[in-house]
């Protein structure tokens, strides 16, 4: 089997994370700046087996998209094009960082570490994935 990588799509910056190759632990992965994730894909996507990219899809509470909705199209057409061997599916990401943030204040990280958006950013996307994986 191969892992499955999942993105917290941010205007600045995204999260990833990747399951291990039998699709049973998440862990986080990284978080990259937006305009170098597409090089990041590239270069993990040599080293590392993947057979499905999770995107996670911003939805407001009334179930409308946010406005990140057509970067996120554009990016996932990018992606079927650069990676035609890997699925590209989505996933509702809605409080997704919400959830996050309460798991990092309870796994009781020091209040400075809290504050780094980027490690929101990468459980957030541990979050995204592993509601994908108990959803299939």
């Amino acid at each position: 089997m191969a892992r499955i990588l999942s993105i917290d799509y941010g205007a600045k910056r995204c999260g990833l994370a990747v399951t291990d190759p039998l699709q049973i632990i998440v862990s986080g992965l990284e978080t990259v700046e937006t305009k170098v994730l597409m090089a990041f894909l590239e270069t993990y996507l040599q080293q590392e087996s993947v057979e499905k990219i999770v995107i996670g899809l911003p939805v407001h509470t009334d179930g409308n998209f946010t406005y990140l909705k057509s970067d996120i199209d554009a990016f996932a057409i990018a992606c079927k094009k650069k990676f035609p061997n890997v699925v590209i599916d989505f996933a509702d990401e809605q409080f997704s960082s919400v959830h996050a943030k309460r798991i990092i204040i309870e796994s009781g990280i020091k209040k400075k570490k809290r504050q780094d958006k980027s490690l929101v950013d990468r459980i957030s996307a541990v979050v995204i994935l592993q509601r994908y994986l108990n959803h299939i």
